[in-house]
């Protein structure tokens, strides 16, 4: 054994000099992109730029000073430290962000979150193991104590800025919100078994769910005798190159649209089967059903460059384009929610990244703007563009203010994440802020409460009661008046 420790020894050594001169290399080799991904990560954006720098060089520094006997202590102590940290990284952004971007590198980029974990982990244990060979002398107590201590450290060190970065992003002590406790009382949970369903309609007696997994599938779910039935959706083009059938109920029809390839089915849900209606007269991002023959859509217009919301009626097209603010570019910023409020007769769009909503007629001449009591004005928007795919995606540092919304009668429901003055965030609770659409005011404020660490995705309200899906969940609360 004695004879082979010598090997073991360098080759741990070497394992890590490859492994640090590889990455750091990799990196280098396509540092704009390595740059792009840090500023993606929610945990690194805010210093991106020195730590695209700084990794590089202690992967660098790291893998010279194994080189030489006299430092190699240290550099695998370095090394242990490195890998936890990355692990660690690994873990947050997998089970606590919405952003999964990996900056590791060269092939490393390729493996999978699972593979990352059982690489990382081998590499801590050679680590552990090189320490331990190479500093024989020292006692098994303070071996223990001494890597314990450094791992510690290491997790500690990342998880405080995920800490920050998650503050940073949630609190904004500007604005003071009215909680009414209790106000939404939970009624039943059923375990949907996926996280790919939403809600695509509801009536007085069912609540139709639709699967962006299985789109020509739906789910019909009688809320008053609390039984639930499969139903298979027909059309009568299949061959299209579709990727995002949305589906969508107001009896006594239902409606499938994919936006990519232009085209809009409607059927009767007394036979579940849809013809075309509209083909290729518009691209879409969403769209909303005014009536069996209106639909309100949001989509990217090329003559001014930015995202406008349109009614096709009948094989007309009819484009606002002054419907929506343009503060930058005219795409990311004025991202937001189309919603159809049947009991006013209007159509709502909710911006995302800003506090504001808007008001339309049903046909989209007449507006009305109407705030939220958010104090984001301007978008605060990070975009990253990424050479590899062409692609432009939105970075960590974009300010959420209105993730979700719904309406019903004359409110207005958004959920967020943002937390206000004296607020602490609840863990298994969704705030919901309630907005009357008549006065355009701001009314109060209540907490869905749900399985902890889970994300609302989707919800409606209809008369006094709340459905929301919880990731895989479906919940109904009863709504005091």
């Amino acid at each position: 054994m004695r004879k082979l420790t010598p090997i073991i020894k360098t080759l741990i050594c070497y394992l890590f000099i490859v492994l640090f001169i590889y990455a750091a290399v990799s990196k280098l080799m396509d540092f704009e992109t390595f740059q792009t991904q840090l500023g993606q990560s929610p945990l690194l954006a805010s210093y991106a730029i020195p730590i695209s720098y700084g990794v590089i060089t202690i992967e660098l520094v790291t893998a010279v000073l194994l080189m030489f006997d006299r430092f190699r202590i240290i550099a695998l102590q370095i090394s242990l430290f490195l890998m936890v940290m990355f692990t660690t990284y690994i873990v947050i952004i997998l089970h606590f962000t919405a952003f999964t971007p990996c900056s590791c590198g060269g092939v490393l980029e390729k493996l999978g979150w699972t593979e990352h974990l059982i690489f990382n982990g081998v590499f801590v244990g050679l680590a552990l193991i090189g320490i331990r060979i190479t500093n024989i002398s020292q006692t098994w107590r303070g071996y223990v104590i001494q890597q314990t201590t450094l791992t510690i450290v290491g997790i500690i060190s990342v998880t405080i800025l995920y800490g920050l970065s998650e503050k940073k992003s949630q609190y904004n002590n500007a604005f003071t919100r009215k909680y009414i406790p209790h106000l939404a009382e939970k009624q039943t949970m059923l375990n949907l078994e996926s996280t790919g369903y939403y809600i695509a309609g509801i009536d007085s007696c069912y609540l139709y769910l639709a699967n962006t997994e299985t789109p020509l599938f739906l789910k019909r779910y009688d809320y008053l005798a609390n039984q639930m039935k499969d139903i298979k959706l027909e059309i009568d083009q299949y061959k299209l190159p579709y990727k995002r059938v949305i589906a969508y109920v107001q009896t006594p029809y239902f409606y499938l649209g994919d936006g990519s390839v232009g085209i809009l089915f409607r059927g009767k849900i007394d036979d579940w089967k849809a013809k075309t209606i509209s083909k290729g007269e518009v691209y879409y991002n969403q769209f909303v059903v005014a009536d069996s023959s209106k639909f309100g859509i949001a989509t990217y217009s090329t003559k001014v460059k930015a995202n406008v919301l349109g009614l096709l009626s009948k094989h007309q097209l009819q484009l606002n384009y002054n419907s929506l603010e343009k503060q930058l570019d005219g795409t990311f910023e004025s991202d937001g929610t189309l919603l159809w409020n049947s009991q006013l007769k209007k159509f709502i769009y909710v911006y995302y990244y800003k506090n504001q909503y808007l008001e339309f007629d049903a046909d989209l001449a007449e507006m009305k703007t109407g705030h939220t009591i958010d104090t984001i004005s301007k978008v605060q928007i990070d975009v990253g563009y990424y050479k590899k795919t062409k692609q432009y995606k939105l970075g960590p540092q974009t300010l959420l203010v209105n993730k979700l919304a719904s309406t019903y009668g004359n409110q207005l429901y958004i959920s967020t994440d943002r937390l206000g003055n004296f607020e602490q965030k609840i863990e298994g609770a969704s705030i919901l802020d309630q907005y009357d659409l008549v006065n355009k005011t701001y009314t109060h404020s209540f907490y869905l409460y749900h399985s902890p660490k889970k994300q609302l995705r989707n919800f409606i309200i209809y008369k006094n009661k709340i459905f929301a899906i919880v990731d895989h969940e479906l919940y109904i609360y009863n709504k005091r008046k």
